[in-house]
């Protein structure tokens, strides 16, 4: 075999053609009608089809160092899902319907079947969202990043009618704040997460109801398809992520108006407790970081909270100069 100098200088093309091949029939189980191209274009092609008036949204994010729980545990099935999420449920946030999604998978040496794992979650992402993962985009970079270590970056298309389109405008105050649980921490606050939880033994319980390891690489839930339901219903939507209640609720809220939330209005799963009670984390730092159990809160008038199927009542639009939020 002739020599490779792209190879012995840590890049290997053959590796990155074995993950194209190997991924092809996830990402063709995410296609819609409006995907115009296969993989393995220069850019991925979608028909944006017919609209009055139509107003695009663009979402994009990462899972952070979630990834490094992952890598730690060799579990890679998932966290692909947390890509998306993170991506899609903020696009849904302004009214929209995601329509495609594109990653970057970034590694020093790629390893194949731990990329097709990956982009595999990732499907599995677009799938629960109702989007096309229509291309990507894998990196070998040696020098860049240790070994064994990898990162992934996400972006998502969506499209909302102009007439749709959800600004937290018409909120007011009375309005209810109703919360959608969460499936766990999601993909935030791991940075202290892992400060709290290092040098523990992941594949144990710890007096938790399952494997630690297991309850944090939990996938973030996808709220998108129940947040398309509530269209001419939501005057607003809060995606509980990095600075969790205290700094996302005020984001839609208008000037002159605050919001009082009522702890104990929701179960709160365990490992947030038990993060508090290990890492002595006060009321501040669980409520400035995590989802508390609420990974998105729907704002709609007193009289539509029934219509938010599976919602829980957690607070109330109030006035308040400051706009911040109230825990009680």
């Amino acid at each position: 075999m002739p020599n490779d100098a792209y190879r012995d200088a840590g890049v290997d093309i053959a590796a990155g053609e074995a993950v194209v091949d190997g991924i092809r029939e996830a990402v063709e189980s995410t296609r819609r009608p409006e995907v115009l191209a296969g993989l393995g274009g220069f850019g991925g092609l979608f028909a944006l089809g017919h609209y009055r008036d139509p107003v695009l949204v663009s979402g994009t994010d990462g899972v952070g160092t979630k990834l490094l729980l992952a890598e730690a545990l060799g579990a890679h099935k998932t966290i692909g899902i947390d890509l998306v999420a993170m991506c899609v449920n903020d696009v849904a946030v302004a009214g929209a319907e995601p329509l495609f999604f594109l990653d970057y998978f970034a590694t020093g040496k790629l390893r194949a079947e731990v990329a097709i794992e990956v982009v595999g979650g990732i499907a599995e992402g677009c799938r629960q969202s109702g989007c096309a993962l229509i291309g990507g985009e894998t990196a070998e970079m040696p020098g860049m990043y240790p070994a064994g270590r990898y990162d992934l970056a996400g972006f998502s298309v969506g499209v909302v009618e102009r007439a749709h389109l959800l600004t937290g405008g018409e909120i007011t105050t009375g309005d209810v704040l109703v919360g959608l649980a969460s499936s766990g921490p999601h993909s935030n606050g791991y940075s202290l997460i892992r400060k709290v939880v290092g040098g523990l033994d992941l594949n144990d319980n710890h007096g938790l109801p399952r494997p630690l390891g297991e309850i944090l690489l939990q996938p973030t839930r996808i709220y998108v398809k129940e947040m398309l339901e509530l269209k001419g219903v939501a005057r607003g939507f809060v995606h509980i992520t990095g600075g969790g209640f205290l700094e996302n609720i005020p984001r839609i809220l208008p000037a002159g108006l605050g919001a009082q939330i009522n702890l104990g209005s929701w179960e709160v799963p365990p490992v947030f407790p038990w993060l508090a009670a290990r890492g002595g984390l006060s009321s501040r730092d669980l409520y400035r970081t995590f989802n508390m159990g609420i990974g998105m809160v729907v704002v709609v008038a007193k009289e539509d909270v029934s219509k938010v199927r599976g919602g829980v009542p957690i607070g109330v639009v109030v006035k308040d100069d400051m706009e911040s939020v109230a825990l009680s």
